[in-house]
C-alpha cells in the first residue's frame, strides 16, 4: 500500500485508513492511494463491506490547497467518488474531527456515513472564493434538501454531527469507539441491495422542480451579504443545476464553475488571506521550543463595551473570568449589556439558554481589585488615556501573581510606557481587541521592548483559544490598523473640505466592498473618542471637531455626521452637517469642486498603503500579508480583494507612487510623499509581495 493510505481486514470488513498528517488533506498521494486501496477491497472476495477512515485527529479536512492553480494530477477526487459509488460492496465513511470540503464530498460518495458525536461536517469552499468541485453542490441537496444545503454551502459553516444525523447527512452516531461502530454498521448493511447512492435520489428536489420560484426565495434569503462576491453567485448557479439538470450534467456544470472561480482574482485573494492568517502570528526570533504559560483563569479590568466583550470571549471559550469595575453601578450596567448580548444570540438561535447560563456562570463580577490575585492573565480595558492606564498597571503590579501575563487593550498608546508603570515590564504586552470584541476576530498583539518570549507566545495561544486571529505587531502610535486608519481619516476630511459630502466618501468605499465608510464608522465608534485622541496630541480637525462641539457624537446621541432617527442605525444625510462643511471650506478659502468616485478611492486608499510601507520599513509589521490580515479581520476590508498591500501590488506601485506625489504637492503635506520602501520597490518593478517574511529583507 501507499505510505499515506493503509488497507487491512477486520474480519469480513476491509478497512481503508488515510494517514496524512496534519489534516489528511486530499493530496495526489492520498487520492492515488485511495484508488488503489478501493480496487483491492473491491477484488477481495473475503471482504463483504468497506470502511473508509482516517488516522490522527480528524477525518479528511479538505483538498490540498497547495495544489490549487497547478495542473491536476490524476486521479481527481471526482474519479475517486465515482469508484466509491460504483463499488459492489457497501462503503461506510467513519467520520471524526472534521469532514470538510473535499472530505465531506468523499463521504457523500460513500453509501453510508457513521460519525463520532463530536465530529463536524461542512463545505467551506465559499471562504476560499470557490465552490465545492467534486459533487458537493449536486449531492448535498439531494440528501438533505435544498433548504438545508443552500445555506450550508453559502455560509461555509460546518454543522455538528448531531444536527447532521437529524438531517440524514449522517446515518448513525458512534459511541466511544468510532472504528468498532463503523465496522459493526458495515457488517449490518453488507447484505442490503440495492446499495443507496445519493446521485440516484431525487425526492428532496421534487418540490423545486415543481415550483422553481421556491429556489429564488431561498437564494434571496441567503445572499444578502454577498455583494460583489463571485463565489456565492457561482454556488447558486451550481445549486440551480442540481434540480434543473440530470446529475452528470449538473456535475459537469459544477466543475466548470469551480474551474472558472479558482482561476479568478477573488479566489486567489481569498486563498492568499487563508495562508496569511496562518503566518501572521509566527515570530521568527522566538525560539521554536518556547512554551506558553498555562491559562486557567482570566481577569478583565473594565466592564464597559470593550471590557464586557473581552470577558465574553473568555467565557465563550470556557475560561473563568473575573470582571472588575470601580463602582457597582458601572459593573451592573456592564453585566446587563453582556446578558442582553447573549439573550439576542439565544433569540436568533445561535445559542441555547443553557449555554448562555453556563457562560454567565463563568463570569465573576466584582469591585474588589484583590480578586484578580489568582488570574493567569489580566487584560485592562479602561479609559484610553495614558495616566489612567499607568495608574491601573501600577495597581495590577501590586496585586497580580508573579507569573501573570498583564495585557493592555490600548488602541493607540505606547505599550512600553505602560509597562514601565510596573516592576515587571517583561510580563506586559498589548492585546488590542476590536469592537465589538465578542464578534470581531482580529487581535493585534503588541510586543513591547521588554516583553518576554513566553509572554508573547502565551498571548498568541490565548488569542487562538478564544477564537481570534492573532497578529504580532510592534509599538508605535496606533500600531498597524489605527495608524493606517489615521492616514485615511486625514484625507477623508480633506475630501469634505474640497467638495465631497460624507455620503459621497462613504458610498465610494461601500461600493468598493467595505461594510461602511470613514464617517459612518466614526459615528458608530463615537466621534468623542477621536476628539479626545486628537486633543491628547494637540491636533484639531476642522470639520470633525466642529461637529463634536455641537454635542453630536454619532449613533449614541442620534446625530453625528449623519442623523439616526428613533434609535435606528441607518445613517441619513443631514443638511446641518453639509452647512458645517460648506462654512469650513469658505473659512479656509478652499474652492469646492466635484470629486468623482475614483479620485475618492485613490485618496482614501493610497495614503493607507503608503503608511503600510512605512510600517514595514520600521519593522512594526513583519510581513505585508500581516497588514492585510489586520485590515480584513479588523476593519472589514473585503476578503475577496485580499487586503490593501495585495491591492497595491495589483494596481501597481509605480502608479501609486506617482499619484501620491501629486497628492503631496497639491496638499503640501509631506506625509503623502511616497515612502522610501514604496519608491524603491516601484523603481525596481516589484511589489510588496516580493519582500521576504523577515525584517532583514527591509534593511
Amino acid at each position: 500500500m501507499s505510505s499515506v493510505v493503509d488497507l487491512r481486514r477486520d474480519g469480513d470488513v476491509a478497512v481503508i485508513t488515510i494517514d496524512h498528517p496534519p489534516v489528511n488533506a486530499l493530496s495526489h498521494a492520498v487520492r492515488a492511494g485511495l484508488k488503489d486501496a478501493l480496487g483491492r477491497a473491491r477484488d477481495d472476495a473475503g471482504a463483504s463491506a468497506v470502511v473508509v477512515a482516517c488516522a490522527g485527529r480528524t477525518f479528511v479536512a479538505g483538498a490540498d490547497i497547495a495544489e490549487f492553480g497547478k495542473p491536476m494530477q490524476p486521479p481527481g477526487l471526482g474519479e475517486i467518488i465515482a469508484v466509491l459509488e460504483d463499488m459492489p460492496k457497501p462503503v461506510v465513511a467513519a467520520i471524526h474531527g472534521t469532514a470538510l470540503g473535499g472530505g465531506l464530498e468523499l463521504a457523500l460518495g460513500c453509501h453510508y456515513r457513521v460519525a463520532a458525536p463530536t465530529a463536524r461536517l461542512g463545505l467551506p469552499e465559499i471562504k476560499l472564493g470557490i465552490i465545492p468541485g467534486a459533487g458537493g453542490t449536486q449531492r448535498l441537496p439531494r440528501l438533505i434538501g435544498m433548504d438545508k444545503a443552500l445555506p450550508m454551502i453559502l455560509s461555509g459553516e460546518p454543522i455538528p454531527a448531531g444536527e447532521a444525523h437529524a438531517l440524514g447527512l449522517v446515518d448513525e452516531l458512534a459511541g466511544d469507539d468510532l472504528s468498532a461502530a463503523a465496522v459493526a454498521f458495515a457488517r449490518r448493511v453488507a447484505p442490503q441491495r440495492p446499495l443507496p447512492r445519493i446521485r440516484d435520489r431525487s425526492d428532496k428536489l421534487a418540490p423545486l422542480r415543481a415550483d422553481p420560484a421556491k429556489f429564488d426565495e431561498l437564494v434571496a434569503a441567503n445572499t444578502r451579504r454577498t455583494r460583489g462576491m463571485h463565489a456565492p453567485a457561482g454556488a447558486v448557479e451550481a445549486l440551480r443545476a442540481a434540480f434543473e439538470l440530470p446529475i452528470d450534467e449538473g456535475l459537469k456544470r459544477e466543475r466548470e464553475i469551480f474551474s472558472r472561480l479558482v482561476a479568478g482574482d477573488q479566489s486567489k485573494a481569498q486563498r492568499y488571506i487563508f495562508f496569511a492568517e496562518r503566518e501572521a502570528a509566527k515570530v521568527s526570533d522566538i525560539p521554536a521550543d518556547t512554551k506558553p504559560r498555562e491559562i486557567r483563569k482570566a481577569a478583565v479590568i473594565g466592564a464597559g463595551t470593550m471590557g464586557g466583550g473581552i470577558a465574553m470571549c473568555f467565557a465563550n471559550a470556557g475560561i473563568p473570568v473575573t470582571v472588575v469595575e470601580k463602582e457597582d453601578a458601572a459593573l451592573a450596567r456592564g453585566l446587563d449589556t453582556i446578558r442582553k448580548n447573549y439573550a439576542n444570540t439565544v433569540r436568533r438561535g445561535g445559542l441555547t439558554q443553557e449555554e448562555m447560563d453556563k457562560r454567565l456562570a463563568l463570569m465573576a463580577p466584582t469591585t474588589d481589585f484583590a480578586k484578580i490575585a489568582d488570574a493567569d492573565i489580566v487584560i485592562e480595558a479602561v479609559f484610553e488615556t495614558m495616566e489612567v492606564k499607568k495608574e491601573v498597571f501600577g495597581l495590577l503590579d501590586s496585586i497580580a501573581k508573579p507569573d501573570a501575563v498583564l495585557a493592555t487593550n490600548t488602541s493607540y498608546l505606547d505599550v512600553n510606557v505602560i509597562a514601565q508603570a510596573t516592576k515587571r515590564p517583561s510580563s506586559v504586552l498589548g492585546m488590542h481587541f476590536f469592537s465589538p470584541a465578542n464578534v470581531m476576530r482580529l487581535l493585534e498583539i503588541v510586543r513591547g521592548q521588554e516583553t518576554a518570549p513566553d509572554v508573547l507566545v502565551t498571548a498568541i495561544a490565548v488569542g487562538r483559544r478564544i477564537g481570534k486571529v492573532p497578529v504580532v505587531v510592534g509599538v508605535c502610535h496606533g500600531f498597524v490598523g489605527n495608524r493606517m486608519l489615521r492616514a485615511r481619516g486625514i484625507e477623508a476630511e480633506r475630501l469634505l473640505l474640497e467638495g465631497a459630502l460624507p455620503q459621497d466618501v462613504d458610498g465610494a468605499l461601500v461600493e468598493f466592498g467595505l461594510p461602511m465608510g470613514p464617517f459612518a464608522m466614526s459615528d458608530l465608534a463615537g466621534l468623542d473618542v477621536g476628539m479626545r485622541s486628537r486633543r491628547d496630541q494637540g491636533i484639531r480637525a476642522e470639520i470633525a471637531d466642529a461637529i463634536c462641539d455641537l454635542g453630536r457624537y454619532g449613533q449614541k446621541t442620534g446625530r453625528g455626521y449623519y442623523i439616526y432617527e428613533n434609535g435606528s442605525r441607518t445613517p441619513i444625510p443631514d443638511p446641518e452637517v453639509e452647512q458645517i462643511i460648506l462654512d469650513a471650506s469658505r473659512r479656509l478659502g478652499i474652492q469646492r469642486r466635484s470629486i468623482d468616485k475614483n479620485e475618492i478611492l485613490e485618496r482614501l486608499i493610497f495614503p493607507m498603503i503608503n503608511e503600510g510601507a512605512r510600517i514595514l520599513e520600521e519593522g512594526i509589521a513583519r510581513r505585508p500579508s500581516d497588514i492585510d490580515v489586520i485590515w480584513v479581520y479588523g476593519y472589514g476590508w473585503p476578503v475577496w480583494r485580499g487586503g490593501p498591500m495585495l491591492y497595491a501590488d495589483q494596481v501597481g506601485l509605480a502608479y501609486i507612487r506617482d499619484r501620491l506625489a501629486e497628492m503631496a504637492a497639491r496638499a503640501k503635506d509631506a506625509r503623502l510623499e511616497p515612502a522610501p520602501l514604496l519608491r524603491r520597490l516601484a523603481a525596481e518593478g516589484r511589489g510588496f509581495s516580493s519582500l521576504v517574511a523577515d525584517n532583514k529583507a527591509l534593511a
